[in-house]
């Protein structure tokens, strides 16, 4: 089934100039980008993002990191990504890795790239939608509907290689 799903390369991912690796990861995959822009995080859109952490204990600190808080003012935004492809947002979890860097697979950009900082933050470089329901709701929150592009494969069976069906918006 194809899918839509939401990435974020997250403040740390960017602090450390990580996007090309995630990018490339995911093209790999067979996905490919619908959405893109970099988002200057508010309090609001943090605090509905991770709505369903509230009542955890690590949850300031969460918002704290998403916002880029943690990590300077170079590093103060996140890069919003809308993919799509088959079965999206299963493959961007797979691609991603678990979300405790310790527990993921090395081969996973959490796992190759993500770390516990030595103030004990944990810095996982990539969010993944949960689910197909959690993806549409997550891109509600970062996307208007005339920033996704609607795109097909240019060639049958080929995500690598695809064109604009109809834009929405741009030039």
């Amino acid at each position: 089934m194809i899918e839509n799903t939401l990435v974020l390369i997250k403040p740390d991912a960017l602090q450390r100039n990580l996007t090309g690796h995630v990018v490339f990861r995911l093209a790999q995959a067979g996905l490919y980008i619908v959405g893109a822009k970099v988002v200057q995080v508010s309090d609001a859109l943090a605090h509905e993002h991770y709505k369903h952490l509230r009542n955890k204990p690590f949850f300031p600190e969460l918002i704290r990191y998403i916002k880029g808080e943690l990590h300077g003012k170079l590093s103060s935004g996140v890069l919003a990504f809308v993919y799509r492809g088959e079965n999206a947002v299963q493959k961007v979890r797979d691609v991603a890795g678990a979300t405790h860097p310790e527990q993921a697979d090395p081969k996973s950009l959490r796992g190759a790239y993500g770390r516990i900082t030595t103030k004990g933050v944990m810095e996982n470089v990539i969010h993944a939608s949960s689910d197909p329901a959690e993806a549409q709701r997550e891109i509600g929150l970062w996307f208007a509907p005339e920033e996704i592009v609607d795109l097909e494969p240019a060639v049958a069976g080929n995500a690598s290689r695809s064109v604009p069906r109809k834009a929405k918006g741009g030039l």
